[in-house]
């Protein structure tokens, strides 16, 4: 057996694995541009994560005091956890450069911008959040993206008939 070399990742922590998606985020925004975080978790949250008990359905992020945080990430408890176990629904550091986060803030101070997780995932065996620098749809925008999506699945399965 050959011995490893120093600084060298085994390879089942390199790559990445989604954790959870939210796609209310895109029913509900237009996505501008996205930005990649790290997240201040405890080690149970890690875990429960892992084993994808994570909701993004309702969570937004906020800048306060030149910091980030994530609001209504709802991490459920690890089973296997126990007095180390966190709320649920706790505020979140998110974990970006000061530069990044003055841009973001001065960006959501325009209007109608808001900051929106889109994904969780591990990267080399870290979380990280990815947020969403948004605007918010109008009704007539979603049932318009309803109807182009709608759209778009008649005309692949027409295609997929006649390809057989």
């Amino acid at each position: 057996m050959r011995p490893r070399k120093e600084g060298v990742v085994p390879t089942e922590k390199k790559g990445i694995k989604v954790a959870a998606q939210n796609r209310k985020a895109f029913h509900d925004y237009f996505v501008e541009d996205r930005y990649e975080a790290g997240i201040e978790l405890f080690g149970t949250e890690v875990k429960s994560i892992r084993a994808g008990t994570l909701n993004l359905k309702d969570a937004y992020c906020s800048v306060r005091e030149g910091e980030l945080f994530v609001h209504g990430m709802h991490i459920s408890p690890y089973e296997k956890g126990n007095i180390f176990n966190r709320d649920p629904v706790r505020v979140r550091r998110l974990l970006m450069h000061k530069r990044e986060i003055r841009k973001l803030h001065a960006l959501i101070q325009q209007d109608g911008y808001t900051l929106v997780p889109l994904s969780v995932y591990f990267k080399d065996a870290r979380v990280k959040l990815e947020i969403g620098l948004c605007k918010g749809k109008k009704n007539y925008d979603k049932r318009a993206s309803a109807a182009q999506r709608d759209a778009r699945r008649e005309i692949d399965r027409t295609l997929k008939e006649r390809n057989h």
